[in-house]
């Protein structure tokens, strides 16, 4: 993808000052993602996650209703606070484990994880990069995007449950009656374990509560787990933590839509999204963008769309922002973090049959989509 970008800055295709626009807004964006994932890797590493997700287990006391609820909350909040590729890079080795170690069906676990890796990824800036995107273009802090995206959050979320709920957990559908709650999991370094832990509850406070980039709390929280293994298990730190494929493809994505964004697709996506700043006009647009990220990606989708909606129009913007966060769920390459879940699974030798996949995506997305447009008019 940056051969191709490249390729097309060579030839002319885009022109090189927008070619460096692209370039400055995505360094920032690159910075939080490096160290955010280096963090996650680390915080994996120390076995925070596989406390937690044991602990979810224990507290479910071999419920699957209660383990449903415990595991949309743990997926969700992974999702919010460290963004949705880490939960589809990270979570989901951890839920298929689970699955393994409390002798229940692998798929609900895995549903639950990519699904809520999209969907639950709309109330912070960390928790998306199209967040961070929409965030400085409506001017709003971390706590102004919460405050004004806490109910379409909470609807998708509610939405995500629902379908869950009916194509993967209930009785008939999840393979078992009961299970049966694992011991506690013991970390094997338990000052790793807490320096982890620590940083990852401080970097979310840093997100909500203080008035610094959030590139740059997630490098000091990144520095911080890193030191900590530096003289606890330096054999840990190697330089695939850093997500080099991601650092190379996200670019290039930038750099391929800045080129078709001038050559044409600008006036299509104007043409289709509107002008309109009212509820029409905002499920217009998040139709558009959940349908469009399905064909291409929600990253490109987005940038492309934000360009297109006229500049006063912050409710219509938003909701594009829904449509391509909670609409990338019906094709693999809707989303990077469809993407790496689906790499994950594989590695781990669960299958999703791509019809089952599709078509229960699609269903979500129905629903999710307008539900979640039409909350974010109502409350906003």
């Amino acid at each position: 993808m940056l051969a191709c970008g490249l390729l097309c800055l060579a030839t002319g295709l885009l022109p090189a000052a927008s070619a460096g626009d692209a370039m400055l807004r995505v360094a920032p964006l690159l910075a939080f993602l490096a160290t955010v994932i280096v963090l996650a890797e680390l915080t994996s590493a120390a076995e925070v996650f596989d406390v937690v997700a044991a602990g979810v287990a224990r507290a479910g006391r071999g419920s699957y209703a209660a383990l449903f609820v415990l595991c949309v909350a743990f997926a969700s909040l992974t999702t919010i606070t460290l963004n949705l590729d880490t939960t589809a890079v990270l979570l989901t080795p951890v839920m298929l484990a689970l699955a393994t170690r409390v002798g229940i069906a692998p798929v609900p676990l895995a549903m639950t994880t990519v699904w809520l890796a999209n969907t639950a990824s709309l109330l912070l800036p960390v928790s998306n990069l199209t967040n961070l995107l929409a965030a400085d273009r409506v001017a709003l802090t971390p706590t102004g995007l919460a405050a004004t995206m806490w109910a379409p959050q909470l609807v998708a979320i509610a939405v995500t449950m629902g379908c869950l709920w009916l194509f993967f957990w209930r009785s008939g559908r999840r393979g078992a009656r009961s299970y049966s709650p694992p011991a506690p999991h013991r970390p094997a370094d338990r000052a790793l374990f807490r320096v982890c832990a620590l940083v990852c509850a401080g970097l979310l406070l840093a997100i909500l509560l203080a008035d610094i980039p959030l590139w740059a709390a997630s490098a000091a929280a990144a520095a911080i787990a890193v030191a900590a293994f530096a003289v606890r298990r330096r054999d840990a730190l190697r330089l695939s933590l850093v997500p080099w494929r991601l650092l190379v493809l996200v670019p290039g994505l930038f750099l391929v839509v800045e080129t078709v964004d001038a050559n044409g697709l600008h006036e299509l996506l104007a043409a289709a999204i509107g002008t309109d700043g009212g509820l029409p006009g905002m499920l217009r647009a998040a139709s558009v963008g959940g349908g469009l990220s399905n064909v291409l990606n929600n990253l490109p989708v987005y940038l492309a769309g934000e360009a297109a909606v006229p500049a006063g129009n912050h409710h219509q913007l938003l909701a594009l922002l829904i449509g391509t966060n909670v609409g990338p769920v019906v094709t693999p390459w809707a989303s990077l973090a469809t993407l790496l879940w689906f790499e994950r699974c594989h590695a781990q030798g669960v299958r999703v049959s791509m019809k089952t996949f599709m078509g229960t995506g699609a269903l979500l997305a129905a629903v999710a989509l307008p539900a979640a447009t039409v909350a974010l008019a109502v409350a906003g």
